[in-house]
């Protein structure tokens, strides 16, 4: 090609195909966008949707785990105390990790299903992005009472 001189375009043409034939595209990003943007935000709101939910799962079960060391450990040596600082414990966790984190209060049962054996349960609902939707979480702690046995000799 020489140099100066520019190819000219014919009559009807476009440089992206021709004008008004069946390989027109004009327009084809604006319909893209319309129909994706939606797709976009509710694949952001459900992966918030997800965060929330597993990070209050991960602060009720730490709460419940909090809880049943606490009884595990003051189950025979407090027997009237026990119950009372398992829960306070669980409190205490779920009030310094999860400030905020459930709607309303969430709800703590300790008890004892068997002679040597505890339980502690966290039971809270996770805030929601979508109005009318209703998550909660679960979370249980189970596990021996710590016993002193004396030696026998």
């Amino acid at each position: 090609m020489i140099a100066g001189v520019r190819r000219r375009l014919g009559p009807g043409t476009d440089r992206g195909g021709s004008l008004g034939r069946a390989g027109n595209d004009r327009g084809a990003s604006a319909i893209e966008f319309v129909v994706l943007t939606p797709i976009m935000f509710f694949m952001i709101f459900a992966a918030v949707q997800f965060a929330l939910y597993s990070f209050a799962e991960h602060v009720a079960k730490a709460a419940a785990q909090a809880g049943a060391r606490t009884a595990r450990a003051e189950a025979d040596a407090n027997p009237g105390t026990w119950a009372g600082s398992a829960s306070e414990k669980s409190y205490d966790y779920l009030h310094q990790i999860g400030r905020g984190l459930f709607e309303g209060s969430p709800v703590v049962r300790v008890e004892r299903p068997a002679e040597y054996t505890v339980r502690v349960t966290v039971t809270g609902n996770v805030p929601t992005i979508v109005p009318g939707m209703s998550l909660q979480v679960t979370a249980v702690s189970e596990g021996p009472v710590e016993r002193f046995v004396p030696d026998g000799g």
